[in-house]
């Protein structure tokens, strides 16, 4: 049996819920990257479910790495100048359901933001990655309790 709270079906069975430490695996970003993807993950969930958020061994299991980190020009002008750069990150994520195996997945969560071109991606970063791991953070729920 299931039910469903703001749109997610969650397992009936389910009290728990872990999110591991999402290692950085790039070479770029700051060094507060993993933290900040790893408790806005654990922020959505457990703002978002009635589960309780366990450290490790939840009933519903997060874990995963953040596997790129790019910072690339984006429309480029008559000049050949870039208007704008663009921060894209990719972390990849294993969701396991004790008790459902076919909700299981193993998957990579794109997203960027761009930012103009004359900023310095120090100044922009935090901004940049509040919007990227509200998106990505939003993808991987959907994934997991919405069947998106």
């Amino acid at each position: 049996m299931k039910y469903s709270l703001d749109g997610a079906t969650i397992p009936i069975e389910a009290k728990t819920v872990s999110v591991g430490f999402f290692t950085n695996n790039t070479t770029l970003g700051s060094p507060s990257i993993s933290q900040k993807f790893t408790e806005k993950l654990r922020d959505v969930v457990s703002s978002q479910t009635r589960l309780s958020l366990m450290k490790q061994n939840g009933d519903l299991k997060f874990e995963g790495t953040i596997v790129d980190y790019n910072n690339a020009p984006v429309a480029i002008q008559s000049n050949d100048q870039a208007a704008n750069n663009r921060l894209t990150i990719t972390v990849n994520v294993k969701y396991t359901n004790r008790f459902d195996e076919t909700k299981n997945f193993e998957q990579n969560f794109t997203r960027f933001s761009d930012y103009p071109a004359n900023s310095a991606i120090s100044s922009v970063e935090d901004a940049l990655l509040t919007e990227i791991n509200r998106q990505l953070t939003e993808d991987i729920f959907n994934k997991a309790f919405n069947n998106w």
